[in-house]
């Protein structure tokens, strides 16, 4: 079985947010096979493309991490009906320079997070726009609409409700597959070339 390195994104820089807690607890799920890696976010600059020439170490950093990743896991808290600026901000950074992008051709699956019910539908979308553009194939189904996040992790760092450990455990099989998917192709691909 082939090792798959997959990056985390987490939308919320707050150390204690349930976005974390939740994709830390999702990592400890894993399949044989897939290893998780948290990208920090937190101290890359505001992208501003006059600074693409000399981008500096955080930027470059952050661009050879999500490089070396197979695949993309992004959990992301809804701001004001989209993602989080931190997030935005490091996915433009991993997209240049144009034509350079660290993100192309990556698999990539999404959880979003909400403290009421509707479990950050409008992060979730707004979040698939900006994956579809940066041609990373996104996990379709099952979708990861998380509501009242707060309650999802109990106090020892596990997924406190059966049915939703089955649900992430569900979802992460189906973002190997899809990861498996993609690497069949491109081998497919690379032998027709």
């Amino acid at each position: 079985m082939m090792s798959t390195k997959v990056a985390v994104l987490v939308g919320s820089l707050r150390q204690g947010s349930s976005s974390r807690k939740i994709a830390e607890a999702i990592v400890a799920l894993a399949p044989k096979g897939m290893t998780f890696e948290f990208i920090d976010i937190a101290d890359l600059p505001l992208y501003n493309q006059d600074e693409e020439a000399n981008p500096g170490e955080a930027v470059t950093s952050f661009r050879d991490q999500i490089r070396a990743a197979d695949a993309a896991l992004f959990v992301t808290p809804e701001f004001n009906r989209s993602v989080p600026g931190a997030l935005k901000n490091a996915i433009d950074h991993g997209s240049r320079p144009y034509g350079q992008s660290a993100w192309n051709g990556k698999p990539a699956a999404v959880i979003s997070t909400s403290m009421g019910a509707i479990g950050g539908f409008g992060a979730n979308h707004h979040l698939r726009q900006a994956l579809a553009h940066l041609n990373m194939p996104t996990l379709g189904q099952p979708e990861a609409y998380i509501g009242n996040s707060a309650t999802v992790v109990a106090a020892d760092g596990a997924i406190a409700n059966q049915a939703t450990l089955d649900f992430f455990v569900n979802f992460l099989a189906a973002f190997a597959a899809l990861i498996a998917q993609v690497r069949r192709t491109e081998t497919a691909d690379r032998a027709a070339a």
